[in-house]
């Protein structure tokens, strides 16, 4: 599960994007959270901690565990980042679009999900139960992925 990075150019703008958000935030640009930051924001993905630091100890930029831990903390107080809790360790995105999230109760795989595509479920769920999004805006929705059903 290993991010690819594509041209030279993608090596280059995210951690200058990384830069520009921490800064907005008030947020010092230590080297790990400039690494992680990147990492999230170049995977596209949710990942768990210990995936944060298996990649980033694969692409040559590792990290203390417990600085990873911090970083994540920290940049989810700020806002930057967004936890899943599911089965099995949380997972991490980059707080951007709104969005909600699928995840299996399986293997925990996470999965982000533009809200634009639930927007007339979100409506038909407020009208039923009376509950809204909270202020990150996402619904969570349990399942079993397609790798898990099979």
């Amino acid at each position: 599960m290993s991010v690819a990075l594509q041209t030279e150019h993608d090596r280059t703008a995210p951690p200058d994007e990384s830069r520009v958000r921490l800064r907005r935030h008030w947020l010092r640009c230590t080297p790990g959270r400039l690494h992680v930051l990147t990492l999230l924001a170049v995977s596209g993905r949710h990942l768990s901690i210990a995936e944060v630091r298996e990649e980033l100890t694969r692409t040559g930029n590792a990290i203390h565990p417990a600085t990873v831990y911090r970083t994540l903390e920290t940049l989810t107080a700020a806002g930057l980042v967004h936890a899943v809790h599911g089965p099995g360790p949380a997972r991490y995105g980059i707080t951007g679009e709104p969005h909600h999230h699928t995840v299996c109760r399986q293997c925990g795989h996470v999965e982000g999900l533009a809200s634009r595509h639930l927007t007339d479920a979100v409506g038909t769920v407020e009208k039923l139960t009376g509950l809204r999004p909270d202020a990150s805006g996402s619904l969570l929705v349990h399942g079993r992925c397609a790798d898990c059903c099979d």
